[in-house]
Formats: structure tokens, sequence, C-alpha cells
């Protein structure tokens, strides 16, 4: 990139911002376009005015349920913003974005009770090694000083928090901040930007104090300010911005500024911030290991999928960030699997306003018209090949389904195909077809995704969607063994039916499944109608006497007889499916509901309300321990019945101020017995008579 003002252009750049639920995050994309001009007038979230959230969702939860894209320039630098949404339900939206981004804001609150919040943004970024600064948002709100709100936001941030700014005060209101690289003070002013005041007196010791603590933690990787600190050498002010973008860059600090999203306060201190120290593309670029056969060569394109959008009259469009070459309207990409697509337009996004364009250089953050064969956290490429993947889309298992159906059965096709769109747009969302219980269901992160899900499938694709509780997959064995006789005699003139078996019906160990055996001598039941008793069984098997399907036991054909002509392969079948309707319920039968392995994973504070909540939905405790690689936090290990899973994610929400989550897998299977058993052969055979 060439030179400016003695300082290197990074290029068109793209910044995430990421942060808790409410703490601001679409308020400050307002304020950063407003102050950019990219905009005539901030809107508000409240008054649905905003740039960002602009989907009927989300105006009518007041929330962010998918990430907006908006770009403008500042200082003759081209910068687009992804608003990530805050919520732990929505958070998949980010995991894919952030891959192909510089660099991340996240937006918090001078409030301890979000640090469990924030370490979760905040992991996310150290594993991603996407260097970030702090936003702390609502500064005019606070009444805690600034010191103290960074002793409670250190522990979520594994690399040290730098305090880059301190708050003039003024009637236990924060009026203003000195800028502790600048050594300058500034006045916060209504809808204007700051202005530049002579230090006040009676915060000068306060400034040189933290000036001199963020030179500290600078040294920490510098031995030469570090010496020059010893030697109390006032260090060149370009040496301190070239270690807050080296340091940044690096992943070895984390700056802090604060301001007021709401009230435009703080906003150009922190757009020159991202301006002079974020890094840009080419920095972004190596960090995703991208080599020349990804399109780094021979005027080659390589992109990164950053979110898929389906709309309603343009079609699939494919936000994507431009980490090497040039792309034209018209281009052939091509993907992971070597699969090709011809872009059908280029845009950019104001929010869910879409501008064509004709070229896009590198570093720049588009939507791709129609790619309808590539997908969300793919790298694309213009080279004829299979694109090198640069990014893994982790995505996190459903923890809340909920089964969907249309009334009219041939909208099945419509809706399968409006859930796939949805599912490409959020790949957190899963589609399980059951054969076992024969539903469909919808899985997600929670109970407000599902509602937003399903709300799509209505306004957005005209597909109503009926939901309700998933089935539980309860089978049904037996405790004892009998001998029993199945005999099955029909004549209706010409050839009759005839057929007749002796069997001994027993209990298998857990986990056995089902076994046929037969201790047939001297022909009594001659060898082509045996497997036909077996068929028959295993017909028989899909609804015993409680109205499941029956594991785990035994079937052994001892004895019986046959009829030259009368007899044949459907007799013996019916033979043996009357042999197991009379046995099976001398066999004293018992419900069995499955049980899953889960881990939940909490902020230590709430790992004993976690206990009990699991212990009310008659799990067993297996013990806890603390949550590998992160601070602060506990893994609950339990087995749990699977029908008790359906709102254990609603409630550990509740109780960890909605950072709590879990994994789940089957495990066994285990009797169920007394009320509730009876309650689940009562609905069973409710459902089976309706």
């Amino acid at each position: 990139m060439s030179s400016t003002n003695g300082r290197e252009r990074q290029g068109p750049r793209c910044i995430a911002l990421v942060g808790p639920y409410l703490s601001g995050k679409t308020t400050l994309l307002e304020a950063i376009m407003f102050r950019l001009g990219a905009i005539q007038r901030q809107g508000k979230v409240s008054d649905k005015t905003s740039i960002g959230d602009a989907a009927p969702e989300a105006r009518a939860h007041g929330m962010s349920i998918e990430l907006n894209a908006a770009t403008g320039s500042f200082m003759g630098e081209t910068f687009t913003f992804i608003d990530c949404p805050g919520s732990i339900e929505f958070g998949q939206e980010a995991r894919a974005a952030l891959a192909g981004c510089d660099a991340a804001v996240v937006v918090c609150e001078p409030d301890d009770k979000k640090v469990p919040a924030l370490q979760l943004i905040l992991k996310q970024l150290d594993d991603l090694n996407i260097p970030r600064f702090i936003f702390i948002n609502k500064i005019e709100r606070t009444e805690s000083r600034l010191r103290d709100v960074l002793t409670y936001l250190q522990p979520a941030s594994a690399t040290p928090l730098l305090l880059r700014q301190i708050p003039i005060w003024k009637d236990d209101i924060v009026r203003g901040f000195v800028d502790l690289a600048l050594e300058r003070a500034f006045i916060y002013r209504e809808n204007a930007p700051s202005e530049v005041v002579d230090m006040p007196a009676d915060i000068l010791d306060r400034e040189k104090e933290a000036r001199f603590a963020m030179l500290e933690k600078l040294a920490d990787y510098d031995d030469e300010l570090m010496e020059q600190l010893l030697s109390d050498i006032e260090p060149p002010r370009d040496r301190v911005f070239t270690d807050l973008t080296r340091e940044l860059a690096e992943g070895l600090i984390t700056p802090v500024l604060f301001g007021s999203a709401e009230n435009g306060n703080g906003i150009l201190r922190l757009m020159k911030a991202l301006r002079h120290e974020a890094p840009g593309v080419a920095v972004t670029a190596k960090r995703l290991g991208l080599s020349a056969g990804n399109g780094s060569a021979n005027g080659t394109a390589a992109l990164q999928i950053l979110k898929t959008f389906h709309t309603a009259h343009g079609g699939k469009l494919s936000l994507s960030r431009v980490l090497s070459g040039a792309i034209a309207d018209g281009a052939t990409v091509y993907g992971g699997k070597g699969q090709d697509a011809r872009v059908a337009g280029l845009f950019t996004l104001m929010g869910s306003t879409p501008q064509k364009i004709a070229k896009a250089e590198e570093g720049d953050t588009v939507a791709l018209g129609k790619l309808d064969n590539m997908a969300t956290g793919e790298t694309i490429s213009t080279a004829k090949a299979a694109a090198k993947q640069l990014a893994t889309l982790n995505v996190a298992p459903g923890v809340y389904g909920l089964a969907i159906s249309v009334a009219d059965r041939k909208d099945e096709v419509k809706l399968t195909s409006a859930i796939a769109k949805l599912i490409e747009e959020d790949p957190s969302l899963s589609l399980d077809q059951n054969s076992s219980t024969h539903e469909m269901v919808l899985w997600g992160q929670g109970e407000m995704h599902l509602r937003v899900a399903l709300e799509k499938l209505q306004g957005k694709f005209g597909v109503q969607a009926i939901s309700r509780p998933r089935r539980i997959d309860y089978r049904e064995t037996i405790r004892k063994s009998v001998q029993i006789r199945g005999r099955h005699k029909k004549q209706s003139g010409g050839h009759g039916q005839f057929g007749d078996i002796v069997v001994e019906i027993k209990p298998l160990a857990r986990g056995s499944g089902f076994a046929f055996t037969d201790t047939i001598t001297g022909g009594v039941v001659p060898k082509q109608y045996i497997p036909a008793v077996e068929t028959g069984i295993r017909d028989w098997m899909g609804q015993g006497p409680l109205g499941f399907p029956v594991v785990d036991f035994t079937v052994n054909l001892s004895d019986g007889s046959y009829h030259d002509v009368d007899s044949s392969e459907m007799a013996f079948k019916t033979a043996a499916r009357i042999a197991m309707s009379d046995g099976m319920p001398q066999c004293s039968p018992v419900l069995l509901e499955p049980i899953v392995a889960v881990e939940v994973h909490v902020p230590s504070e709430a790992t004993s309300r976690v206990n009990q909540i699991v212990s009310g939905h008659r799990g067993q405790l297996l013990g806890f321990d603390g949550r590998d690689g992160w601070l602060g936090w506990d893994t609950v290990k339990a087995h749990m019945p699977e029908s008790e899973m359906g709102s254990l994610i609603i409630e550990l929400r509740s109780a960890t101020s909605g950072v709590g989550t879990f994994v789940f897998k089957h495990d066994h299977m285990s009797e169920l017995t007394g009320r509730l058993a009876d309650q689940v052969v009562t609905n069973r055979k409710a459902t089976l008579a309706a």
C-alpha cells in the first residue's frame, strides 16, 4: 500500500462490531456512519430508524438477529463495519464473519454483570487471533471509576487491557476525556465532534500516572522503550504509536477506549484509532494463510464468504471480503470443491440497502449475487481450480428442537426448500428427519432463535409452519420370559391358510437389541418357513403392548406344525405376529426412556444453581470441573432423560445471564416406571387413536 502522511495505507478495512446483548453495537454502527457522513441523520434502534436491524424480525423483537454491514469513508480510507448480534443464540453470525475481518471493536457496558458474556466474545477472538479494541459504551450512565471497570473487565481478557483514555469528570458525569497517547484533553459537544481544550489542572497528576501505566504495558514488549522509561526519558510520540500498532496486530494488548454511541461521543477518536492502528487486509490474508495458489498472484482474486442472505426479490447474496486481487461483475469464481458460479451483480451494503458497483478491489467487503452453490465460510477464487479453504466454520450443535410440519402435505417440499435457505443463511440451524418418530425437527440455539426462524419462514418465504414439542423416542422391553403358541388357521374355499409355531420369548441385557434363533428338529416347521417367522416378529416389533418399538429381547422358535397344502410364508408370518401379540403382555413389559450425556458450560458463580436445575430435571450429576481453557468457568457433567431437555436451555440461560450452554449425545436407555410412565403410555395411546 502507498504511504500517506508518513503512514502506510492499509487499504479498505473490515471491522467487526461485537459485544454482549444490548451493549449498543447497532447504535454504535449508526453513530459511526453518521460521523462518516454516510447517512444524513443518526437513527435509533428504539424508533426502528437505524440502518442496522432493518429486518422485520429484528424490528419486532428490538434486537439484532443477523449481522448488518455498512461501508463509509474516513479521511480518505474505506471502512466496512460488520455489526454482529450479541445474543448467544445468534452467535453463529459472528463466527463466520470474523474470519475475514481485520480487527474487532468489542462494545461493552461498564457493568460487571456482563463480564461472562464479554468473556465468551473475547475467547472467540482469541481463538481466531483477531486484534481487538474494547469500546466501553454508555459512559454517560456510569457511576463507576474507570479504573474499577477495568479491574472487573480484565479477567475476561487473556491479553492485558491497555487504557488509552481517562475520563474528565464534572458533577459526577463524564464530560470528556484525555487521550493518553496524544496527551490532549477533549470535551464532548452535543451532536458535534469533541473540542480540544487545555489540560485541566486537577487532572494532570492522574494523566501522568495513567500514561506511565500505559507506557509500562507497551514496554513489556519493547526493551528500548523500557530503557527509556527507566531512564526517565520521554519516548517519542511516533514510537508510542508504532508500539500501539504493532502490539495490537500481534495480539499482545487490548486497547480500551470509551464513549457514548447514543450521544455520538468518542466516535471520531475510535475511528482515528482504527485508521492508524488496525491492521489491513494484507495482514488478515497472511493470518489466514493465503498463498499464491489462493489467488494472490497471476491477477486472480481470493475472497472469503462472511454471510449468505436470501433477499425477497434479488435472490441470494454472498457478503464477501476480497482478500487479494480484484473482482468484477460477471466474473467466474470457484469454490472449495472446484464448483463454479458466475457473479451476477456486485454490491456494497448500507444495512439492508444494496448499491451496485462494477468492480471490487483488494480489501473491499462486497455482496456477490447468485453464487447458488457457494456457502457461508467458504473461500472462493477466480483461479480455475478448487480453492484452498482458509477458515474452518465451526458450527455449534443445536440445543433446542421443535417438530415442524405444514397443514397441507403438498407444502412439505416448499417447507424443506425454505428451511434449506434458512440454514444457508444461518448454519447453526439444522433439520433432522427423525425416522423413529416420523418427524421433521428443526434444531437451533435457543427458544428465540427458533422463534425468529419460524417468523422468517412465514414472512420471508411465505411458508406457514406448525411447530410443537418434538416426540421422544421411547422404547419398551420385557422383564419376564414366556413360552407361547401362535396358531393361524383359516379356510375360505380353495387353499386355506395354516401356520403353527411355539416360541420362547426372553429378555436380553440392555442395549442388546433383538435376536432370533430356532431349535426346530424333525422338520415340524419346514426350513423355508423359518425366515417368515422372523420377519413376522420383526414386523410386530414396531409397536409393543405399551405402544412403542420393542428392544432387548430374544425369540427362539422351538416347535410347530404345518399343512402340506395350506401352509405358506404369509401364514407363518401371521402366526408369528399372533404369538407375539399374545405372549408379550405376559412378559411384564416396561417402558424405556432415552438418557443423554450432557456437558453444561457455565460461569463458576452459577454452578450451584445449575446443579439444582439439572437435578430438578431428574438429572444424575456426575461431577463438575473447571472448563478447559476458560478461566472462571465450569463444566457440569450429568446424565439426563431426553424428555427433560426441552426447557433446559431456557432455564440455563435464565440462571447464567444468557451465556450458559451445553452439548449432549445419546448415552443409554433406562427403565421408566410409575406415574411418569403411565402418563407417557396414556399419551401414546391417545396419539395412536387420533
